[in-house]
């Protein structure tokens, strides 16, 4: 039925046209009534079928004792004939408002009780199958009416059938009486759809109670009143919803509360350098006769206060371009890591090298990665760094470089103070300080892990820190080796456009190894074609790019594949036919 049909439903829920309220009050109907209507059915059927069922056990009784009876009377012979048999089977027949008649063994009817077929020849199934010694019993359910047949003996003991006796009997009252259960039936059934309607149309009521109170807080939650809890725990359905949404709504005070924090920290943040600088220049200006070193001293802090600001402004610049663009802005190259770490190292170590800091860098193996070298740069610098900021005096700082088939790590280790457990799930967060004097002491704009977190991010990786206060912190951070851009290898890009975009497979994005036949010999034609730059790409990326995949004499060596990799340690991406990598 289409009123039970699920996507009947579906599509009316799915335009928003019917309440809920209107399929459960259908189903509580269908629920009640659908017992009250077999039952009706089953229950005229059943009284129209007993009643049958005992009228014909009376009849078959009855015409069985008549049959004896017959049969001792010799019934059949010409002197049966004259006794008054006839006048029984009359009223037999009127008993059961039915009709009697007697066949000879030459099929001739003898006997009617209603006088119309008497002479005539009747040849029947029945009659033919009785004659043979098998009783029939037929009940006609079109035309109201069962018939019965039984042979009748001749009285010797050999027992030759010599007539049938045919009994037609109506079961019209009997359909008459099964029709007036049904109209009860149906009677009892209207009354009983419209009770259940009054019921269902409450019980729909009281159950979906709980969803229009849901509802309302959730009405109230969009005015803007996010502190409304939402608790509405009548159904496990409810409680579900009540318990997501809150999630929701926690969510979105801790977005709000970071929104506002950020705009109250910029604010601070941009107005402290001024402030000083105000002071600053104020202070110069109430002074008369003020000697030059006290001048020259004030506008160096003035500049140093300039400074300050200047890279609080470019920290937040860098950060809101990276979140307007992402990976639009990505300029993906593959670059040695270690070549770069090995930059980042030497950029750093005077700072280390003022605080007596020690500054070591754990190069396991060769490492090349298709990444931006710029924004990578930055990140890295943000993590050595901070470990050299917050370190303490004479304490040590370890840059540890790895790689697998898949991703390189880089391990940022300090001996410095340490995060508390309690902060260390916001260090992350933009402006957050865990101690906001020593940041200011250090020239630290609060921005960096966060940039540090959004490039890593940017690249497909994970960044993560283990730290005790007062031991060292370290800083894990894993990132693919093949940058895959977003929306890459989607339906129509095929496999190979996963990686269109890598500078690493440059050389084989011209057929991938294999040029497919498009229009026969042309698609052949410009594969040939392409055979010759594809070589030359290809020994070009075969070079090792840094110095330290150079032999002893200075000649390159032959770029190594994965077989080779546990004998020389190096790990760079590794191409197969159809511009595909391996892992």
């Amino acid at each position: 039925m289409l009123l039970f049909h699920r996507d009947f439903w579906t599509g009316l829920s799915g335009r928003g046209r019917i309440s809920i309220r209107f399929p459960l009050i259908l189903l509580l109907l269908a629920v009640g009534l659908f017992p009250v209507v077999v039952h009706g059915n089953i229950l005229s059927s059943f009284v129209e079928q007993t009643y049958v069922s005992s009228r014909s056990v009376d009849v078959q009784n009855q015409c069985l004792i008549l049959s004896s009876k017959m049969t001792r009377a010799g019934y059949m012979t010409e002197l049966g004939k004259a006794t008054s048999f006839d006048a029984e089977i009359d009223i037999t027949a009127d008993l059961f408002h039915g009709r009697i008649v007697v066949v000879d063994q030459n099929y001739r009817i003898i006997k009617d009780t209603f006088g119309l077929a008497e002479g005539k020849i009747a040849v029947s199934e029945e009659v033919l199958r009785c004659f043979q010694g098998e009783n029939s019993n037929i009940i006609n359910k079109e035309k109201n009416y069962f018939v019965q047949t039984f042979p009748i003996y001749e009285n010797t003991p050999e027992r030759r059938i010599q007539g049938v006796l045919v009994v037609a009997s109506s079961t019209e009252p009997i359909s008459r009486l099964a029709d007036s259960v049904r109209e009860e039936s149906h009677f009892l059934t209207m009354i009983t759809g419209v009770l259940l309607l009054v019921i269902s149309v409450g019980a729909a009521g009281i159950l979906i109670r709980p969803f229009r109170t849901l509802q309302g807080m959730l009405d109230r939650a969009t005015e803007g009143n996010l502190e409304s809890d939402i608790n509405e725990h009548s159904y496990q359905e409810t409680r579900q919803i009540s318990e997501a949404v809150n999630r929701a709504l926690t969510k979105l005070k801790a977005v709000d509360k970071s929104r506002q924090e950020f705009v109250s920290n910029v604010s601070h943040e941009l107005k402290t350098p001024i402030t000083s600088i105000r002071v600053l220049a104020d202070s110069l200006m109430g002074m008369e006769g003020a000697p030059v070193e006290l001048y020259q001293e004030f506008m160096s802090d003035i500049s140093d206060e300039i400074d300050r600001e200047s890279k609080i402004i470019d920290d937040l610049l860098s950060l809101v371009k990276m979140d307007k663009s992402g990976a639009e802005l990505m300029k993906v190259t593959q670059i040695s890591i270690n070549s770069l770490m090995e930059i980042i190292l030497k950029r750093l170590r005077p700072i280390a090298k003022k605080r007596n800091i020690e500054l070591t860098f754990e190069s396991i193996r060769e490492v090349s990665a298709d990444v931006d070298e710029v924004k990578l740069s930055l990140a890295f610098n943000n993590l050595v760094e901070n470990a050299i900021k917050y370190n303490v005096d004479n304490g040590w700082v370890k840059v540890t470089l790895d790689a697998d088939h898949k991703s390189f790590f880089v391990t940022v280790a300090d001996s410095g103070i340490g995060i508390p457990e309690e902060f260390q799930g916001h260090i992350f967060e933009r402006f957050y300080r865990v101690d906001k004097a020593r940041s200011r002491e250090t020239g630290g704009t609060g921005l960096g892990l966060a940039i540090t977190k959004s490039v890593v991010m940017m690249h497909k990786g994970t960044i993560k820190v283990e730290s005790q206060e007062g031991k060292g912190s370290v800083f894990h951070v894993r990132i693919p080796l093949n940058y895959v851009p977003d929306g890459a290898g989607k339906a129509g890009s095929g496999a190979a456009g996963a990686v269109k975009g890598s500078p690493a497979l440059k050389g084989f994005w011209m057929g991938g190894g294999s040029a497919r036949k498009k229009d026969g010999k042309a698609g052949q034609q410009k594969a040939e074609k392409r055979k010759p730059e594809h070589k030359a790409e290809k020994s070009k990326l075969e070079r090792p790019r840094t110095a330290s995949a150079e032999s002893e004499n200075g000649t390159p060596k032959l770029a190594m594949t994965r077989k080779a990799e546990e004998s020389t340690g190096e790990i760079k991406p590794e191409q197969t036919g159809g511009g595909q990598w391996n892992e």
